[in-house]
């Protein structure tokens, strides 16, 4: 037990809950534009898993000509795949008026198959891809040495709060999701804005699973995202669908997943318990949040 203790007082530890709450905060915060602006993004996880493989994919195809500049073209690849298959959300839920869970549900079912296929007929394997020459370069001293979505996400929770509560553009997002047919009222294009948190969503999605498999990794492995996306959904909730308490909710989360590393490797808890330790938690944190106010227009779709 001492040991364990040791090693949470360690650099290693912080650098390990610091990778760990990454991908959770960016996914987290793509989803609070998405349901702050009324419309549910179940589809978080598959798009964690798109960005992922758009990203690991694109730097490899373009190593040869790009060189070290590769892995920054295969962020922006990523950040594009998140928004492009984001849109298609979007579409579905906003202009065909379609379930959003049920379409959320479908793209999370197609980013369990397409990345095998497509791996397949790149590779010639289905589980991951080759590994990139030049991922994405490590800032920091020491053990605390990040790829650049690390400083990323934790500059997006700034700059989320001040978009959301002191722009124009924040004020109309808000008003799309609690009350749309009175934002629409005031001119606020309600269709507009819903697209545009979506995209976002996949956007910022994108660049977790770009972290994941360039920034944290140097290959696309399947099942990348471990199910972060529902964690980053479960911690949206708990926060409040507010910045700050997605970063608190995320930190708590990441925390969690941290530690579980950190027992994996002694004997103190059964392996399976450990390894289940941050789903049990999310599990308990949405219990203990049933009554979050969530905005009053979310998962309803716009007939103005």
């Amino acid at each position: 037990m001492d040991g364990v203790f040791d090693q949470l007082l360690t650099t290693a530890f912080l650098a390990t809950f610091i990778r760990s709450t990454v991908p959770l905060l960016l996914t987290a915060l793509g989803g609070l534009f998405s349901e702050r602006s009324g419309v549910v993004n179940i589809a978080l996880d598959g798009l964690i898993i798109f960005g992922a493989l758009a990203g690991a994919v694109s730097t490899k195809l373009l190593e040869p000509s790009l060189g070290a500049a590769a892995p920054w073209a295969g962020w922006l690849f990523g950040m594009l795949v998140g928004g492009l298959i984001a849109w298609i959300h979007a579409v579905l839920s906003i202009k065909y008026r379609a379930n959003q869970v049920i379409s959320g549900t479908a793209i999370n079912l197609l980013a369990s198959g397409v990345p095998a296929v497509l791996l397949t007929a790149l590779y010639g394997v289905s589980n991951e891809s080759p590994k990139v020459e030049q991922a994405l370069p490590l800032w920091g001293v020491g053990e605390l040495r990040f790829s650049p979505p690390v400083y990323f996400a934790f500059l997006a929770v700034a700059v989320t709060w001040y978009v959301m509560y002191r722009t124009p553009f924040g004020l109309r997002l808000r008003a799309t999701g609690e009350q749309p047919g009175a934002a629409a009222s005031m001119g606020v294009n309600v269709r507009r804005m819903r697209y545009s948190a979506v995209i976002l969503s996949g956007v910022l999605a994108g660049t977790a699973g770009v972290f994941l498999s360039i920034g944290n990794l140097d290959s696309y492995v399947r099942n990348i995202s471990a199910g972060g996306g529902f964690i980053a959904l479960a911690a949206l909730i708990f926060g409040q669908w507010k910045p700050l308490g997605v970063l608190a909710a995320t930190l708590l989360f990441g925390l969690l997943q941290a530690l579980s590393i950190v027992l994996g490797g002694e004997d103190i808890l059964p392996p399976t318990l450990v390894q289940a330790l941050p789903y049990l938690i999310t599990i308990l944190a949405l219990i203990f949040t049933g009554r979050s106010r969530a905005p009053k227009a979310l998962g309803t779709p716009y007939e103005g």
